[in-house]
C-alpha cells in the first residue's frame, strides 16, 4: 500500500485540537505534556509521514501549536466550539488535496498505519468517508474524507447541526477494522488517563 498505491501527496493531515477540554479543567489538551512532550506532538509525528501536508485545527494558542508541529494552524469558521466536524471543515477549506486525514490531539498512540488502512477501506467500498472501527464501535475522529464533501459539510454546520455520526451516515461510509490496534484509541480526559498512557509509552 505504501509502495506507490497510497496517494500520500493527495492527502492533507489535520490534528484536531479545537475543543474545550472540559473534563481536563479547560486546559488546552493538545498542549498537555505526556512524558515531557505535548500530546499534539505525538499525533503530528504519526501523521506526517503519511500525508503530503499537515495542519493543526486549534481555537486557542495558535503560536504554540505552530512552534510544536511546524505547520499551519486553522481555526473553526463556525463559532462557539462547534466540535470536531467544524475543525475538519476548516481544514478541508484550507487544503488543496483530494483527501483529508484527521486524528484527535488527545490520542498520542496514533498508529502510522491509520492513513493507509482508512484509504484501503475507502477504495474497497467506493466510499466518500472512511472511519476507524475499534471492534466495538466507530471512532469518528479517526477518519479519511474526500475533500469534495466540503460544501455539504459547511451547509450542515451552518444549519446548526453538530452531530458527526449523523453527517457521516448521510454519505457513502466505510468502516476500517482496526481492532488489533486498540491502544490507538486511548485518549486522555483525566489525569488517570494520562498516567495510563505514560505507562504504555514507557
Amino acid at each position: 500500500m505504501l509502495n506507490g498505491d497510497y496517494p500520500r501527496e493527495q492527502i492533507t493531515g489535520v490534528v484536531l485540537a479545537g475543543g474545550r477540554a472540559t473534563r481536563m479543567g479547560g486546559s488546552d489538551k493538545g498542549l498537555i505534556e505526556v512524558r515531557g512532550r505535548p500530546m499534539v506532538g505525538y499525533v503530528a509525528a504519526a501523521l506526517r509521514p503519511r500525508v503530503g501536508s499537515l495542519m493543526v485545527s486549534a481555537n486557542r494558542n495558535p503560536e504554540r501549536y505552530a512552534a510544536i508541529c511546524e505547520c499551519p494552524i486553522v481555526s473553526d469558521r463556525v463559532s462557539g466550539y462547534a466540535g470536531p466536524l467544524a475543525g475538519m471543515a476548516s481544514a478541508m477549506e484550507a487544503s488543496a488535496t483530494r483527501y483529508l486525514l484527521a486524528a484527535p490531539c488527545d490520542s498520542p498512540l496514533v498508529a502510522p498505519e491509520l492513513g493507509p488502512r482508512l484509504y484501503r477501506a475507502l477504495l474497497a467500498e467506493d466510499a466518500e468517508i472512511s472511519v476507524a472501527h475499534d471492534g466495538t464501535r466507530m471512532q469518528p475522529v479517526f477518519v479519511l474524507l474526500r475533500r469534495e464533501l466540503l460544501v455539504d459539510c459547511l451547509a450542515y454546520l451552518e444549519a446548526g447541526e453538530r452531530k458527526i455520526d449523523t453527517w457521516y451516515l448521510s454519505h457513502r461510509l466505510a468502516q476500517a477494522d482496526l481492532s488489533e490496534l486498540p491502544d490507538m484509541f486511548l485518549n486522555i480526559n483525566t489525569p488517570e488517563d494520562r498516567a495510563r498512557i505514560e505507562e504504555r509509552l514507557a
